[in-house]
Parts: C-alpha cells; structure tokens; sequence
C-alpha cells in the first residue's frame, strides 16, 4: 500500500507530503474495515516480542520516535501499523509556528532527512487532549517534552515541569528533550550542571505523584565520550529510567551530495542512513562503560531489521524509526518483528 503512494508523495515537498499522509491517515479511519486491515496485516502477536522495561508491558520492541506525529493527532491510527509504543512531541507549554519554510529536506541519495522544524507544535495541553482518546490500551505511548524557543535557559525547568504536569495523566513515560539541534541554545541543557539540576527537579515533582511516571533522556549523537560518561553519571545520580540514543546530527559526513548541494539544504538535524553508525557507537558505549545500569532506547538509522539487531546487540532495550518508516513504510516494522521472533 504505501508503496504505491510513496511515489506520489515524493513529488512533494516533505513537509506537505507529511501533512498529507496524516490527513489520508484520518480519513481512512472512517472506511469501513480499514483499521481492521491494517492491524491484520502488519500487528504480530508474539510472545518472544514482549518486553518489560521501567515498569511497563510492551507487546513489541518496535516504537514510533518522536517527532513524526507531533501534536498526538494520528498516534491511534499509527498504532494499526505494528507499533509496540509510540512517542508523541515534542511539545512545548505554549503553541509555536517553529523556523521558517522549507525546513524539511529529503535527502534521497542516502535515505536521509534534515529537518530544522523548531518544536512546531499546538502545545502541551492540545496534545493532551487527543491523548485522552487512545483506543488501543496495550499501546505505549511517551510524552516528549521540550521549551519554547524564547524562554530562556535559566528558566527552562519551568517549561518542561509544565509540559510534565500536563501530559501526567495521558502519557505511560516522559523524554526529556535537550538534544534537539534546532532551537537556539538548548543543547547548552546537555551540561552536567544544567542537566542535572533539570532531571532532579522533575524528578522531585514525579515522587509526589500517586504513581510515577518513567522518565528517560534523549541525547544527542554528537556528544563526546567524556560527555557521554557525563550522561551516565547523570542518569545514576538523578535515578531517571533510561536514555534514548540518539537525536538528530550536526554532522554532514558521509553524504552523497556535492559541498554547495549540502550547504543549500542550510542547518538542521540529519537523520536516517548516515546516522547510523554513529547512534550504534553511542548506544554500544553507553551500555559498556555504565555496565548496563539502565535501559536504552536505539534510534537512529535503522532501514531494515538488520539495521534493528545491530542496535540491539549494541546494547539496546528498545529501537524506534523515524526517516526509516519514511522511506520504506510499515512493512518495515513488520519485518523487523519477524526478524526479532526468528533471532
């Protein structure tokens, strides 16, 4: 099926062509028997497929990262397809247009994508709302959560502890984004000090909940080995569940295109093919150096099951696609499951 449509959309632009999908989506919601269709063909039943991780049942290793379904419109639909937990976000407190168009690239050569969308987004509360209609309950779903991009550092924890207490309720665990390249100075929130002091205070606010909420790290891929062993010292001192590795790149190694090609497509995060390697060192460090002291979620180029196991070898929990499912739809959470039931 979405083979015969992927032509079509990759005539488009990629932000319309996405734009379009998601309005498709929600229209074949109302057909008669899709839904039942989709989850037919791509949903496996399988034991060897569960995991427990932080407290929660995932009935398989294969997630939606975040990104892709932003403002929690199509997460039910998206659901049909196979996925054993989806990641909604990154939304911030207050709704935000994001950069200025185009901000969206494909990047065909290497099954790649830059983006340098800026936390486009309806904001937390709206996100929250279309969260209280989840149809499936055995589906995963992860609120990540960012700031807007003109508050300032030094009162960042203030967006995300509102992003926490809106999405507590509609949401199984939280990712704190601090590694997104595309909104000015939020990386700087990756430093040991900044970032610690962010996770204890969620942290301290998750404690006096009823029933905690798993909370994770999603980091960037262009972080040094003294960084990283930063990271992990973090992730012990403020007794968050795990870290998902990795976002987006800076880096435009191993690119296909000429250097003017790569300088028109302009600043931004590069995801897909060429980020995987790199995403696999990082998870594959992590895992050693910390001695498996918390669960990782892989993302980062993964294109076919291949792509999944060596992450999972690497040290993985869990993996996530994203320009992955862009490229080769979702068959390709189907064949990974497959691939993980005959590992």
């Amino acid at each position: 099926m979405y083979s015969l449509l992927k032509p079509f959309l990759f005539l488009l632009n990629p932000e319309k062509a996405h734009h379009l999908t998601f309005s498709l989506l929600k229209i074949s919601n109302f057909l008669p028997g899709f839904s039942f269709f989709c989850r037919k063909t791509y949903q496996i039943d399988h034991p060897s497929l569960k995991r427990q991780l932080f407290g929660l049942d995932f009935k398989n290793p294969v997630g939606l990262a975040a990104g892709m379904d932003k403002d929690a419109i199509a997460f039910n639909e998206l659901g049909n397809f196979g996925f054993g937990f989806i990641e909604i976000g990154t939304v911030t407190p207050k709704p935000q247009p994001g950069n200025e168009k185009p901000r969206l690239f494909r990047l065909v050569k290497n099954e790649a994508l830059i983006n340098r969308m800026g936390f486009n987004n309806n904001g937390a509360k709206k996100a929250a709302e279309k969260l209280q209609k989840r149809k499936d309950s055995r589906l995963i779903i992860g609120g990540n959560i960012g700031k807007n991009k003109l508050t300032p550092n030094e009162k960042a924890v203030d967006d995300y502890i509102i992003c926490f207490n809106d999405l507590f309720e509609v949401v199984d665990y939280f990712v704190v984004n601090v590694s997104s390249p595309n909104t000015p100075g939020l990386r700087d929130l990756q430093e040991k000090e900044p970032l610690t002091a962010l996770l204890n205070t969620l942290q301290q606010i998750n404690r006096l909940k009823e029933k905690p909420k798993p909370i994770l790290l999603k980091i960037a891929p262009d972080l040094t080995n003294s960084q990283l062993d930063d990271i992990i010292d973090i992730v012990k001192q403020t007794k968050i569940e795990g870290v998902i590795a990795t976002n987006t790149t800076i880096s435009r190694d191993g690119l296909y295109y000429e250097k003017s090609e790569i300088e028109n497509f302009g600043t931004g995060g590069l995801s897909g093919k060429p980020l995987s390697k790199r995403s696999t060192e990082v998870i594959k460090y992590l895992k050693e150096k910390s001695k498996n002291a918390f669960p990782i979620i892989g993302v980062g180029g993964i294109h076919n099951a291949e792509d999944a196991i060596e992450k999972i070898n690497a040290g993985a929990d869990l993996v996530q696609l994203y320009t992955g499912f862009v490229y080769h739809g979702p068959k390709l959470i189907k064949e990974i499951n497959n691939a993980l039931i005959n590992k």
